[in-house]
């Protein structure tokens, strides 16, 4: 058994135990960055079909080396808008959006042959001036402009908890982002997905009710350094 499948035992076996038992519904998005087409593959193999690059320069090469799998990829970092027109027509999830601009910029170049571009609104649940994302009550209002769009498809929320290993303060700040993800709901947005909880807290994510985690680590071990552009 290789490192990469023993890791992902362990990490289905935490979300499992996290959901007492019951790990349905929850996508796993194995955060690829700084790893190799090599290692990707060996993920694929043991089961995952979800990954999340940050970088798109870095994204690119992986995205055609691997044109032969089945991938679903994700686009996780923050996007900076001359890197629209690239990430709306290589990947097919985009969940760090916090500004209408880069909506309006991601639609515009969204292929009219694909279809729609599944997108989530960054919430900045930490109140981190280093993070990204809106604040809690700025979402609706970017909620309702993305919805406007063509060629993009709003499914959910996405958060990062402050860097803490204290739980309490981690459950708070994802219950936070459910809250939120419960007034759009309230509001007649159609949202399914509540993208929260990486390597360190996923189980705290999936009491406060995620159903897709982002996790790098705890699949490929510790990143390699990425190599200067």
């Amino acid at each position: 058994m290789s490192s990469i499948d023993a890791n992902l035992q362990a990490v289905h076996r935490r979300i499992s135990e996290a959901r007492q038992g019951d790990s349905r519904g929850v996508t796993l998005v194995a955060v690829s960055k700084s790893q190799p087409v090599e290692a990707i593959r060996a993920a694929f193999a043991g089961g995952c079909r979800d990954f999340g690059e940050n970088y798109v320069q870095d994204a690119l090469p992986k995205i055609a080396a691997l044109a032969d799998l089945p991938i679903t990829w994700h686009f996780i970092g923050h996007l900076q808008g001359n890197k629209a027109r690239e990430v709306a027509g290589k990947f097919d999830w985009v969940h760090a959006i916090d500004r209408l601009k880069i909506a309006e910029a991601l639609s515009k170049a969204r292929p009219q042959d694909s279809s729609a571009l599944n997108v989530c609104i960054q919430v900045n649940i930490s109140h981190e001036a280093t993070k990204s994302g809106v604040t809690a009550e700025s979402a609706p209002e970017l909620a309702e402009g993305i919805e406007r769009l063509a060629g993009l498809r709003l499914r959910g929320l996405m958060g990062m908890a402050s860097p803490t290993t204290d739980v309490a303060r981690q459950r708070a700040e994802f219950a936070s982002l459910k809250r939120t993800f419960d007034a759009l709901v309230a509001r007649g947005h159609r949202l399914d997905t509540l993208s929260m909880g990486m390597s360190q807290d996923f189980e705290a994510a999936l009491q406060e009710g995620a159903n897709m985690l982002r996790v790098g680590t705890a699949i490929f071990g510790e990143r390699q350094k990425r190599q200067a552009a």
